[in-house]
């Protein structure tokens, strides 16, 4: 709120410096006028910045009667369509609004609808972004016919020659609307016990009109979580099982897509679910590694690893342990560092055990002993978790073989 006055500042200029500027390139002498005229418009907008302080003044306060009554009367700024000035901020009005609209005790649906609609024709700019907040608001109270309405009416809406930031507005007003429909599809479905044809008819045309958009969504890199399980459900529904994975691979492998760990576990639990071969399995949580080292998906990962009957296989397992445990969310997980035991013990039946060890460690060997080894987690681990103590006084010597260790039960 304290960038008010420099969003609602109107810069004065008087009519006398004008006429100075003029009377010098005439050369003729002229009457000082007894009162400078100041720019149209300027009145107002000084009467609204003093009201946008006093409505500053009561949201702070929580005064929200106050504060609406105030709002009333500036209202008029989103016409504001002076010749000497862009127009004042009005993202920043539709938020004084909409925040005085949330916390007004006697706030009706017809209040939100009634500004949302002003602020939508207040301006071309916002148009499709205010639709969407709008549909956001109406879904929050259970309105989703509603709110599927206002994204069709937005959808269908054009201003002048389409830019990009319309068109990538457009795509997402497209894309919660599909949303929605998976909602009405959701509820259909949900009616389906009695097998009558005209639900399943309805379930099926719900269906039909939220994919058209969701499948449309994989040509546009990005994240779209919530729009591709959606879809997916609904494939699984009708067991479209291939589609279903085509859309889970494409959307965690493809390249032109930003790096996102959940598209590797939505595709990793969609193969584990359907008895995918081991190989793909493991391919996926590798990559899901890369991205979040510290996944607890990374436990499957170390399962998979020490399963295998591969020498390299258990060197990554305990690599992949030692980089969960760097984290302090694993730092006192006991199946973890009974994992890492495991580990240490299938390593020692190899004759490079010490070189595997030392060579995993290099980076490590500054900082992890005061990470997990000190007296202070010794008194700590024997106190609350002895089990834990005990498995990891086993280690310690292994792992920091170079230290003097005080990790022990006091």
């Amino acid at each position: 709120m304290d960038d008010w006055t420099a969003d609602l500042e109107v810069d004065v200029i008087c009519s006398d410096d004008d006429s100075t500027r003029r009377g010098k390139s005439l050369k003729l002498p002229l009457v000082k006028p007894v009162c400078a005229k100041r720019k149209s418009g300027y009145g107002f907008h000084q009467s609204c910045r003093m009201c946008l302080e006093k409505i500053r003044e009561a949201m702070l306060h929580h005064r929200w009667q106050e504060a609406a009554e105030y709002m009333a009367c500036c209202s008029q700024i989103l016409e504001c369509k002076s010749e000497y000035r862009v127009p004042p901020n009005k993202v920043l009005i539709r938020r004084i609004s909409t925040e005085i609209l949330h916390h007004h005790p006697n706030t009706t649906m017809e209040d939100y609808n009634v500004v949302y609609e002003r602020m939508k024709h207040s301006g071309f700019k916002h148009y499709l972004m205010i639709s969407l907040e709008h549909a956001f608001h109406l879904m929050l109270h259970g309105k989703i016919k509603d709110a599927k309405q206002k994204l069709c009416d937005a959808e269908g809406w054009k201003y002048g020659k389409e830019s990009a930031i319309q068109i990538q507005n457009t795509r997402l007003i497209q894309a919660y609307r599909s949303l929605l429909d998976y909602i009405i599809w959701c509820d259909t479905k949900s009616s389906l016990s009695n097998k009558d044809y005209f639900d399943m008819q309805n379930a099926l045309n719900s269906f039909r009109k939220a994919s058209v958009n969701l499948k449309e969504i994989l040509k546009h890199p990005g994240v779209w979580d919530p729009f591709i399980l959606s879809y997916v459900d609904m494939l699984e529904f009708y067991q479209d099982h291939d589609e279903a994975l085509k859309v889970l691979t494409d959307y965690a492998l493809d390249e032109n897509f930003p790096p996102n760990p959940n598209a590797q576990v939505y595709l990793y639990r969609y193969l584990k679910q359907h008895d995918a071969p081991q190989k793909k399995q493991m391919k996926v949580l590798k990559n899901l590694h890369s991205l979040v080292p510290s996944h607890e998906l990374m436990l499957d990962y170390i399962s998979y690893l020490l399963q295998a009957e591969k020498k390299a296989s258990a060197q990554k397992a305990l690599a992949v342990i030692l980089e969960m445990l760097d984290f302090a969310c694993w730092r006192t997980n006991l199946d973890l560092w009974r994992s890492l035991q495991g580990v240490i013990q299938k390593l020692q039946m190899e004759d490079n055990f010490e070189s595997i060890v030392r060579e995993t460690m290099a980076s490590r060997k500054d900082w992890w002993y005061a990470l997990h080894f000190t007296s202070f987690h010794g008194r700590k681990d024997s106190k609350e978790n002895p089990e834990l103590l005990e498995v990891k006084a086993s280690l310690a010597k292994i792992l920091c073989p170079d230290r003097e260790l005080k990790y022990a039960a006091e």
